[in-house]
């Protein structure tokens, strides 16, 4: 989940500054500062026709590996569907990202999953999948920011889901923030259509912490509801 990105301007003079890319779908365009590590985590609610029909806590490692580029651990470190509870699928991405100006970047994000998850209870893909996906993030006037995805994702489950999301935040008054996002999957070998609008609030507890929550509401049959809670700390530096 991903692209707030409220605090890229901060982010830039502070390697210490959590820049998360959850809750949303997405991802903005700009990476961890060279050393550093930040963690992304937290627990959501989904379902198609209610919320009980499960429930995840994912996680996302973040480590800076050199400038403008980012190494990303995820996964869901427990899943439950109606057919079982367990571990979920886990994944590996990189990120490599460009300043092209003093308010704007670009990046391009390609990911694999890997089939850890036990698909016959619901909680994983069966298979490798892999994804690859280009951002584009841009600060606007009046303390607006833009981030657009736009991809392939289910890359290894025969036909491909194409994947867009645009997104807009803003910094809000005081400590907390706010972001919206419309995303689309297409029809592919990995699931069904997806469609949906994502709204949150961001508060920003610390400098390194950040706190999230919000919600997902389907726009096209097959599309999970979703509430969501999480935070992104950063974990300060781990290697020079």
């Amino acid at each position: 989940m991903s692209a707030l990105a409220l605090l890229v301007l901060v982010a830039q003079a502070s390697p210490r500054a959590a820049n998360p890319e959850r809750p949303t779908v997405a991802t903005h365009a700009y990476t961890v500062a060279p050393g550093y590590a930040e963690l992304e985590q937290g627990a959501r609610a989904f379902g198609v026709n209610g919320l009980g029909e499960g429930t995840a806590w994912d996680l996302n490692l973040k480590i800076g590996v050199g400038e403008g580029l980012q190494l990303g651990l995820f996964g869901a470190g427990y899943l439950r569907t109606r057919a079982g509870a367990g571990v979920g699928d886990v994944g590996l991405s990189v990120k490599a990202s460009r300043v092209i100006s003093p308010k704007a970047a670009i990046a391009l994000v390609p990911a694999m999953t890997l089939p850890s998850g036990d698909a016959r209870r619901g909680l994983g893909a069966g298979r490798t999948l892999g994804s690859l996906v280009g951002v584009l993030s841009a600060d606007l006037p009046q303390g607006f920011h833009f981030d657009a995805n736009m991809g392939a994702a289910g890359i290894g489950a025969g036909r491909p889901q194409w994947f867009t999301s645009l997104g807009l935040a803003h910094e809000g008054v005081g400590p907390a923030g706010v972001a919206v996002e419309l995303f689309d999957f297409t029809v592919g070998g990995a699931g069904p259509r997806q469609r949906g609008f994502l709204a949150a609030l961001m508060v920003t507890v610390a400098e390194w912490m950040v706190v999230d929550g919000g919600g997902v509401r389907g726009l096209v049959g097959g599309t999970p509801d979703q509430l969501f809670l999480g935070m992104t700390t950063n974990l300060g530096r781990i290697f020079k």
